[in-house]
């Protein structure tokens, strides 16, 4: 190699990037941790809102020792969808046969995962916590048989955890492809008459395992990941964990230590509690001596339940300032705290502007081990490699993301505009849709670099904006992928 010549500046960070890749290469591949909350704001951890009512210390702590990522999507604003996409590294409306899991697996067979690429790459992998993914045969569960279409069966060597939410029966663990014990008792339906019908003490009346106990199931999904971890380096091989945990989504039941640790009421106390098992994972991680070779990564499936008169109580803004909730089109609904922290590689304390998506994860992991992917996997995921290690980009990593709502409106963004093609907000939040009126905007559309509450509609003012986003969208939707 030449002498590397000062006068050229822009060549640096290229050869800075190059002699990392260089040394990761050669080195061993680090272990990964994936940490999935459920239904946690933007807004829920302090690290990404100061004014949080919330204490999070241990989700802090993990941002202040890696990177914190800003501008971060879940391809889908509700569970599935957005699981979907962070398995498959592909948008969830491309599975034109999506089925709702109670009818089915929605993975199809033999399609690629983050899962089967870090195995390949010789990866034990291992799930905990909850799929919502489907099984064959749906929610009609033969708990004599083994259930099929599940982590197991998509890469994972072994599998603790659960079908769906804790709100959602029949009520049951299962370890691999069986049933650890059947769903042979009943449970009636209970909600928290303080709150919505939807948010507090709230779960579907269903079957249920009479070891089931819904206050515990945090703490047994924690305590797996910690023994998991205690025994990562008898296996010989660089591990995968992915730990999704089922909280803070409903029933929101904190444990009497977490009752009255925050000021955001039932909900923020079970976010201290998920903050708090975040942490315990991380010691554990810690103590088994691997925590400095291993990628954490941690985020959250999509937005909070929490609604205006919730914030409006609490003054607390789940959402983080932005506008909407779980489910809907507009930001809470599906940006994401996001961290990633590996030592050695990502500068402590980074902040990363880059507009990113869950999708994402399994290019990047194909990057991270050296992998190959077919060219028809990771349709719509990029590698984040680049931005982990401090790459200086002259343009932004992604040409847009596409993100789907629960009513399944696709909306669009890219740079700083975001096309949504309905009126309201295509989610949760009332109005969910809006009827046009005669002469007015039949969508929306908002530039958030100006306009990060989404406040300002500028559909009408600038139509060509709307025209290209437009087509961006009906392009993506044509074409099998929208990755390079």
């Amino acid at each position: 190699m030449g002498p590397i010549r000062m006068n050229q500046p822009m060549r640096l960070p290229f050869l800075l990037l190059l002699l990392a890749t260089t040394a990761i290469a050669d080195a061993a591949p680090p272990n990964v941790l994936l940490i999935l909350a459920d239904d946690m704001g933007y807004g829920d951890p302090r690290c990404f809102n100061p004014g949080s009512k919330i204490p999070t210390p241990n989700i802090d702590r993990l941002a202040g020792e890696g990177m914190k990522f800003t501008d971060a999507h879940a391809p889908g604003a509700v569970c599935v969808p957005s699981r979907y996409g962070l398995i498959t590294g592909r948008y969830p409306f491309r599975n034109h046969g999506f089925r709702n899991p109670v009818r089915g697996a929605l993975i199809e067979p033999g399609r690629p995962t983050i899962a089967t690429v870090l195995r390949g790459a010789g990866y034990s992998t291992a799930m905990i916590g909850k799929w919502h993914l489907g099984f064959d045969g749906g929610d009609k569960f033969d708990y004599s048989q083994p259930l099929h279409g599940g982590p197991v069966d998509h890469g994972f060597d072994s599998f603790f955890g659960q079908h769906a939410s804790l709100d959602i029966p029949p009520y049951f663990f299962i370890h691999n492809d069986r049933c650890v014990e059947a769903a042979s008792s009943h449970i009636a339906a209970n909600n928290s008459p303080d709150w919505s019908p939807i948010q507090g003490a709230f779960w579907r009346e269903g079957d249920i395992a009479p070891g089931y106990k819904l206050p515990e199931v945090l703490g047994t999904y924690t305590r797996k990941a910690i023994d998991h971890l205690s025994h990562a380096r008898e296996d010989k091989k660089p591990f995968f964990l992915y730990l999704a945990f089922t909280a803070p989504h409903t029933p929101w039941l904190p444990a009497d230590a977490f009752r009255g640790r925050s000021q955001a009421g039932l909900y923020g106390d079970f976010v201290a509690q998920v903050d708090d098992a975040t942490g315990q994972v991380l010691d554990g991680l810690n103590k088994a001596g691997l925590a400095g070779e291993t990628l954490v990564i941690f985020t959250s499936d999509n937005g909070p339940c929490w609604f205006p008169e919730d914030e409006a109580k609490f003054a607390h803004t789940a959402s983080g300032g932005r506008r909407g909730m779980k489910g809907d089109a507009w930001e809470g609904g599906h940006r994401m705290p996001f961290i990633a922290r590996w030592p050695g590689q990502v500068q402590p304390g980074a902040v990363s502007a880059e507009t990113i998506c869950f999708t994402d994860m399994l290019a990047t992991f194909a990057a991270l081990t050296g992998t190959k992917l077919p060219a028809d996997a990771g349709e719509d995921s990029y590698n984040l490699l680049p931005v982990l290690l401090g790459e200086k980009r002259a343009a932004p990593l992604r040409e847009a993301i596409v993100v789907e709502s629960s009513r399944g409106v696709l909306c669009i963004r890219r740079g700083d505009w975001k096309l949504i093609p309905e009126l309201g907000s295509c989610g949760f939040t009332k109005p969910s849709k809006i009827k046009p009126v005669p002469g007015g905007p039949t969508g929306q559309l908002y530039n958030l670099a100006t306009d990060p509450g989404e406040q300002n509609n500028r559909w009408a003012s600038e139509p060509q904006i709307v025209a290209e986003l437009a087509a961006l969208l009906q392009k993506y939707q044509d074409q099998p992928r929208s990755a390079p």
